[in-house]
C-alpha cells in the first residue's frame, strides 16, 4: 500500500511565505504545508470560473487557521479541525499554520497551473 510523509514527499517548494512538501497517492495530490506568514489567494486563480479555485480539498489543520471564502459565505478551520472545501473558493491562511491537504490530482494540477502563471505575473509587475 502506498504511503507518504512530510519527510518522504518528493516535491519540496519553498516560496518564502510558505513551504510545501508534495507528493501523490493513488490519484490524489497530498500536501504538507507550513505558512510562515499570512497568505491570501486573491488574484491567483484569475482566469478560472469566477476567478476562484475550482478544485475540492480535504484537509486537517495542525496549527493556525485557514479561512475558505466562497461568493456567499466563508468558513474558518482552526487547529484540530478536519475540513472539506468544495470548488469555488479563495483562501486566507494565517501565519504559523501547519496543514495536511488532499485533492484530486488532475483538478489540483489545473488550478496550480493557473496559480503559477498569475503568481509569476504579479511578481514581474512588482
Amino acid at each position: 500500500m502506498p504511503k507518504l510523509s512530510r519527510e518522504t514527499a518528493p516535491n519540496v517548494q519553498d516560496m518564502g511565505v510558505m513551504e510545501g512538501r508534495y507528493g501523490a497517492l493513488e490519484g490524489y495530490a497530498v500536501g504538507f504545508e507550513h505558512f510562515r506568514e499570512e497568505a491570501r489567494t486573491d488574484g491567483l486563480f484569475d482566469g478560472l470560473p469566477d476567478d476562484r479555485c475550482q478544485c475540492p480539498h480535504w484537509g486537517y489543520v495542525f496549527s493556525g487557521s485557514i479561512t475558505f471564502r466562497w461568493a456567499d459565505h466563508e468558513e474558518v478551520y482552526e487547529a484540530g479541525d478536519a475540513y472539506y472545501a468544495p470548488p469555488g473558493h479563495l483562501t486566507t491562511i494565517a501565519g504559523g499554520t501547519e496543514a495536511l491537504e488532499f485533492a484530486p490530482a488532475e483538478e489540483h494540477a489545473r488550478s496550480m497551473q493557473t496559480l503559477g502563471r498569475n503568481l509569476e505575473a504579479m511578481q514581474a509587475a512588482g
